[in-house]
């Protein structure tokens, strides 16, 4: 089965009915027929063979990336300009995405880039508070009420074909920190390479962008060597 049938079942499986803390709500874009109709293209277009992937394991999706488009770290803009797939979605940047797609394009494109790699994130579904993005390790009661889905999604990521020697995190902070415990626990990966994250990058290191799309590009070589 090409690894595009086997990402989007893995997504039809997702439920909306995670127990979450009264005050935080959950990002599932998932019963949306546009996203769906998204997420077929982009994974037919870039992922219909049975090649191994090195993962790359974001946050959780945010309200105008993945939690729309339902492509992680690819806003409508990117959807529609950098990978061809028109989209009736508001056309809302977002900050990560514009990195990302940076990085992208440095390695030479959708295509090359996404023949060797997989963006997804800890959690598959995303949360909000008072109707903005929210993190898993914002709270810990969220961390440890979602923390069986992280686990199981991770297996899951990991049993559509990725490699298991080598995989990148985005966010070199609390997401490494909790990516690194749970890789102790249950030994997903012989190791885990640390990225900046690519909102971080954006908000507060703008002026130094082309220095971190290099650190991304010298070490997703680094994986490919190590994968």
């Amino acid at each position: 089965m090409p690894l595009a049938q086997r990402i989007l079942a893995l997504n039809r499986s997702f439920r909306p009915d995670w127990k979450l803390p009264g005050h935080v709500g959950l990002l599932y874009p998932y019963a949306e027929a546009e996203t769906w109709h998204a997420m077929e293209r982009f994974y037919q277009q870039y992922y219909n063979d049975e090649d191994k992937r090195i993962g790359i394991f974001g946050i959780n999706p945010g309200r105008f990336g993945a939690g729309v488009t339902g492509v992680p770290f690819t806003d409508p803009i990117r959807l529609e300009t950098e990978c061809g797939i028109s989209n009736t979605f508001a056309k809302k940047p977002e900050l990560s995405s514009e990195f990302v797609y940076r990085v992208v394009n440095e390695w030479g494109g959708p295509e090359a880039f996404y023949r060797q790699f997989y963006i997804t994130s800890l959690s598959p579904m995303g949360f909000t508070k008072d109707g903005k993005n929210y993190n898993y390790y914002d709270d810990k009661k969220l961390e440890r009420a979602v923390e069986p889905h992280i686990i199981a999604n991770i297996h899951a990521q990991i049993g559509l074909g990725l490699s298991t020697r080598v995989a990148l995190c985005m966010g070199q902070g609390l997401n490494m920190q909790y990516f690194e415990k749970l890789n102790r626990e249950h030994g997903f990966f012989d190791t885990i390479l640390a990225l900046p994250h690519p909102r971080w990058v954006m908000q507060y290191r703008r002026k130094r962008l082309e220095e971190f799309v290099r650190e991304y590009v010298n070490s997703l070589r680094q994986a490919v060597e190590q994968g």
